[in-house]
C-alpha cells in the first residue's frame, strides 16, 4: 500500500532546505534577484546541491550519490517550488541524472551528485514522457541550457555528453524569470554515452521522472500561494473587519484548501511510485500532472487576484508564482498530453 506520509529523514530534509532557502533565498527578495543577469546564485546552488547533498539524491552510493529516493528528491522540489528557486534541480539533478544512470554512465552521474557539474538534456522544456528527439541539430525551449556545463544531446546514433562551451546557446525570452529558456545548436562533437536503443529507453526514464517530480513544484507553488493569501487576508482590513472573514472569500480559499490537500496526495502518490519502480508509475505520474498543473494555476491567480492593488504590482512575488505556474503547467508534457497517455493506459480510446 502506498505511505503518503512524511518520513522523518524527508521531514528533517524539508527543514534543512527550507532554513536554507529562507536565509538565502526569501520570496520577498525574488522580485530584485530575477532582475539580475540570470538571477542565479551559485553560492546557492553550491550550498543546496554540495553542502545539503540535495544534487545526489538520485545517484546511489557506490557512484558517490547518497542512494535516496525519488520520494527525498521529491521534498526538496516542494521548498524549491514554495519559494520558487532559480536553480537548476529539476533539470539536472532529476532529469539530467535520471537519463545518465538508465544510460550507465556512473561517472557523468556521479560528478552530478557532487555538485560540481550541471548537466542539461538538450530536449525543449514542454518534452513530455514518451518524446521522441527530431534529428536537426537545433533545439529551442531547452531549460537551464545557460547554467549547464554538459548539454546530453541526442543523435541518431545514441546519446551524447557535449561541453557546453562546444555547443550553440542562445538566450530566449521566457514566461518564467526564474527558469530560463534557450535555443542549443549542436555543433558535434562530445562523448557518446549510450547507443540510440539505450538512448532512447534513458531519455524516457529521464522525463518521467521529471514529469513526476514537477508535480511536486507546483504543489510548492500551490502551497506558498494558499499560505500568503490566507496571510494577507487576515491582515488586511476593510469596514474593520479582516477580509479573509468575509464568506465568499473563506468559500474560495476552502476550496483551494481541498485541492491543494488533493494535489499533495497525487504528487506523493507519483513519487512513492517513482521510488519503488512500480510498474503503476507511468499512471501515478500522469494523474499527478493533470491535477497538480491545474491546482498550482488556480492557487497563483487565486493570490494576485486576493491580494487586490498590490498582487498586481512588480514588486510583490506573487507574478513570478503565476509565471512559475503557467510555465510548469505545459512543461514536461502538458495536460492534453498525459490526459491520453491515462487514456492509453485504462484503454479508453479519445473521442474521434
Amino acid at each position: 500500500m502506498t505511505d503518503l506520509l512524511y518520513s522523518e529523514a524527508e521531514s528533517d530534509l524539508r527543514a534543512a532546505v527550507r532554513s536554507l532557502l529562507a536565509g538565502r533565498a526569501a520570496p520577498a527578495d525574488l522580485t530584485a534577484r530575477v532582475e539580475e543577469a540570470g538571477a542565479h546564485d551559485p553560492a546557492l546552488w553550491k550550498a543546496l546541491a554540495t553542502d545539503i547533498g540535495a544534487a545526489g539524491l538520485l545517484v546511489p552510493e557506490k557512484l558517490g550519490g547518497h542512494g535516496a529516493s525519488h520520494r527525498e528528491a521529491a521534498v526538496v522540489l516542494e521548498e524549491l517550488g514554495r519559494a520558487v528557486t532559480p536553480v537548476p534541480y529539476l533539470t539536472s539533478s532529476v532529469v539530467a541524472t535520471e537519463t545518465l544512470l538508465a544510460a550507465g554512465a556512473g561517472d557523468l552521474a556521479g560528478e552530478l551528485a557532487a555538485g560540481r557539474t550541471v548537466a542539461v538534456l538538450a530536449v525543449p522544456l514542454s518534452a513530455g514522457p514518451g518524446h521522441e528527439p527530431a534529428d536537426t541539430g537545433t533545439v529551442t525551449g531547452v531549460a537551464d541550457a545557460a547554467r549547464a556545463d554538459v548539454l546530453l544531446v541526442v543523435r541518431p546514433d545514441g546519446l551524447y555528453a557535449v561541453d557546453a562551451a562546444d555547443a550553440t546557446i542562445a538566450p530566449l525570452t521566457a514566461l518564467d524569470l526564474t527558469r530560463p529558456l534557450a535555443t542549443v545548436t549542436d555543433s558535434g562533437g562530445g562523448t557518446r554515452v549510450a547507443d540510440a536503443a539505450t538512448a532512447r529507453t534513458a531519455v524516457r526514464r529521464g522525463l518521467l521522472a521529471g514529469a513526476g517530480l514537477l508535480a511536486s513544484e507546483q504543489l510548492g507553488v500551490a502551497e506558498w500561494c494558499l499560505e500568503e493569501t490566507v496571510r494577507h487576508t487576515r491582515e488586511r482590513h476593510q469596514f474593520n473587519r479582516p477580509v479573509g472573514s468575509f464568506q465568499s472569500l473563506k468559500h474560495r480559499m476552502a476550496r483551494l484548501w481541498l485541492e491543494v490537500v488533493n494535489a499533495r496526495a497525487a504528487a506523493r502518490s507519483a513519487a512513492d511510485a517513482l521510488a519503488t519502480g512500480s510498474p503503476e508509475a507511468p499512471l501515478a505520474v500522469a494523474v499527478a500532472q493533470v491535477y497538480c498543473s491545474r491546482v498550482a494555476v488556480h492557487a497563483a491567480e487565486e493570490c494576485v487576484q486576493l491580494h487586490g492593488g498590490i498582487g498586481m504590482t512588480w514588486e510583490h512575488p506573487a507574478h513570478l508564482y503565476l509565471k512559475r505556474a503557467k510555465a510548469d503547467q505545459i512543461a514536461l508534457g502538458s495536460a492534453g498530453h498525459h490526459k491520453d497517455t491515462l487514456a492509453g493506459l485504462v484503454d479508453l480510446p479519445a473521442p474521434a
